[in-house]
């Protein structure tokens, strides 16, 4: 991969996170969270959690306790986590495998050998039944290499991971590295890319996003709307 190759790839990160990510989160995760029915609230607790926050119980503080953690920390996951699919096919497009079982091909920039990648987006994103139809996959793959006169090997078989370090992989991870290699957030993109810190560019990509985006209004105004309902049906 040559750095004008690179260089679209970031691009294309920053295109999708905000088109996919930025908008959902402002669009759809805020005014969820405005609304008191989108809620399970504990009687016991939200109150607690107003005093813990803000040193007092009023319905905007309650409602800060509320949103806060919402907003900033599962819905934003959540959306990550239900577009990965499309990241994935967004930033890979052109890597695309015609083998089945395998999402991408790439030359390993480290040793010069091309890869055969089943793609997944974080350490704990598979379960048993993944772990066999990826070894079914990749012993498909090396059988028909071997009746076509191939060179490929065990080693050539890879997992990709797109974020993440290898001290987090799950027990399902592990157990496919006892026979395949699995590349695991930096290391993979630095064996695609040929670019060591290509990783930390690519969190920085994404993170000039949110240079463009204050969303200190659509968090005031949700805020805003969830105390109101607060208020009308606690005090």
């Amino acid at each position: 991969m040559n750095n004008a190759e690179r260089l679209a790839l970031l691009e294309k990160a920053k295109q999708f996170f905000r088109d996919e990510i930025v908008q959902a989160h402002i669009t759809t995760a805020c005014t969820k969270a405005g609304k008191l029915s989108n809620y399970n609230v504990n009687p016991f607790l939200f109150k607690y959690l107003a005093n813990f926050l803000k040193g007092n119980d009023d319905p905007r503080s309650i409602a800060e306790a509320l949103v806060l953690p919402r907003v900033l920390g599962s819905s934003i996951n959540t959306s990550f986590g239900m577009r990965i699919q499309k990241l994935i096919s967004e930033l890979f497009e052109g890597f695309g495998s015609t083998t089945p079982g395998i999402d991408v091909e790439f030359v390993d920039l480290t040793d010069g050998r091309k890869k055969y990648c089943q793609l997944k987006s974080g350490p704990n994103t598979i379960n048993h039944d993944d772990v066999e139809t990826i070894f079914g996959h990749f012993k498909g793959t090396i059988n028909l290499a071997r009746t076509n006169n191939l060179n490929i090997g065990i080693n050539d078989m890879v997992v990709g991971v797109i974020y993440g370090e290898e001290s987090e992989l799950s027990s399902h991870y592990k157990r496919i590295s006892e026979n395949y290699p699995v590349l695991t957030g930096k290391l993979f993109w630095h064996r695609l890319t040929g670019k060591e810190d290509f990783y930390f560019e690519l969190i920085d990509a994404v993170g000039d996003v949110a240079l463009e985006v204050d969303g200190t209004k659509v968090l005031e105004d949700t805020i805003d709307s969830l105390s109101k309902e607060i208020d009308a049906k606690f005090s």
